[in-house]
């Protein structure tokens, strides 16, 4: 006897695997996969291609053609039932004959919101939901939060030291924490990520050029982002020098030096005020709100402390990555996460530990923020 349930949540997971591989890629479209199954047999697959389009619901019906008829679709997201830049996924499943969808989670887009389900039931088709809802939700993050609070989604990563440190003192040399099979990892994070976010301190001191840079993947160009309230950013620094072929974007405070902006565009450095918070910094909230208007639906977090336990403190870090090395500072140092990060962290409340592993000599723990 077939266990439907059983069968059912083992092809949702590997619809969502397919998923994972429009991210940072489609925004602001949300990384959908799609599976075609008839008779246990696996007919054709799809997943939401580079720009958004086409979805994957319709790439699995192109490649399945007549054979979809009397199948079953395994989605990861409500079918879509509005007319945008493509004609609605929903129609395109009733027209391909598919008997039955299995879907993972609604959209909360109002376009759709519940429209391609009733699309669906409407014609006919048996409809399936919430099959492996969290690990899908999970997954498209980014498109949820940026329709429902208007936000990206949010990886926060730190690296420390044995003894808890993010960095050297100011003015000493730049502190290199984790090892390159860490630093690898962060590649690849960077590659599923639609922008790169550092604060203004770790931009002056680190100078770094927030790029993917693994063989095969130099292609991907997450927009790379420093929150700088006074626009503090050398024109020389880095970022700046690479801006033509790496786009990067300054979020600074009203009111800063329409002088030094001058100077960071004539390097193609796009500037955006926001307004400031009630220390004078540049608004986070603001700033999140600014991206998500452009699309972004996930943006990683590369910045120092500052950022990162602001982040944790306003419950925007959702998901955080800390790779700790196996060697102490030994010596005094920026202080990492504070106490009431740390707090936040272990409370099962807020977060729940996912992942602990070896990456190298490095140790990664990964936490999620509770839903």
């Amino acid at each position: 006897m077939i266990d439907v349930a059983a069968d059912d949540a083992r092809l949702m997971a590997a619809a969502i695997a397919l998923a994972r591989r429009g991210l940072g890629l489609c925004a602001p479209n949300p990384a959908v996969g799609a599976l075609i199954v008839k008779d246990g047999v696996i007919l054709a697959r799809g997943w939401t291609k580079p720009g958004g389009r086409p979805h994957a619901e319709t790439e699995a019906l192109r490649e399945a053609g007549e054979r979809s008829r009397g199948a079953t679709l395994y989605v990861t997201l409500e079918p879509c039932s509005h007319h945008g830049a493509t004609p609605p996924c929903a129609e395109a499943i009733v027209r391909g004959g598919i008997a039955r969808v299995v879907a993972a989670v609604g959209d909360p887009d109002l376009r759709v919101a519940g429209r391609g389900y009733r699309m669906l039931t409407d014609a006919g088709v048996e409809v399936t939901r919430n099959v492996c809802a969290e690990a899908a939700l999970r997954a498209n993050l980014g498109h949820v939060l940026r329709v429902t609070k208007n936000r990206p989604m949010i990886t926060l990563k730190l690296a420390l030291t044995a003894d808890g440190f993010a960095a050297a003192l100011r003015g000493e040399p730049r502190l290199a924490i984790t090892g390159a099979p860490a630093n690898g990892y962060v590649h690849i994070l960077r590659s599923l990520h639609d922008g790169i976010l550092v604060g203004s301190r770790t931009a002056l001191e680190d100078d770094p050029l927030l790029t993917v840079r693994l063989p095969g993947l130099e292609a991907r160009k997450p927009l790379r982002i420093v929150l700088d309230s006074d626009l503090a950013l050398p024109p020389d620094s880095r970022l700046a020098e690479t801006a033509r072929a790496h786009p990067t974007l300054v979020i600074t405070g009203e009111g800063a030096s329409a002088a030094r902006a001058s100077q960071l565009r004539a390097k193609s450095v796009e500037i955006a005020r926001v307004r400031r918070d009630e220390v004078g910094r540049a608004d986070i909230g603001a700033a999140l709100e600014l991206l998500a208007g452009r699309g972004m639906t996930r943006l990683f977090c590369e910045g120092g402390p500052t950022l990162a336990n602001a982040l944790i403190a306003r419950g925007l870090a959702d998901d955080v990555i800390v790779l700790r090395s196996a060697a102490p500072l030994a010596r005094a140092g920026r202080n990492g996460l504070n106490a009431e990060s740390l707090a936040a962290l272990g409370d099962p409340a807020r977060y729940k530990s996912v992942e602990k592993r070896l990456v190298g000599d490095d140790a990664l723990t990964r936490s999620e923020r509770i839903l």
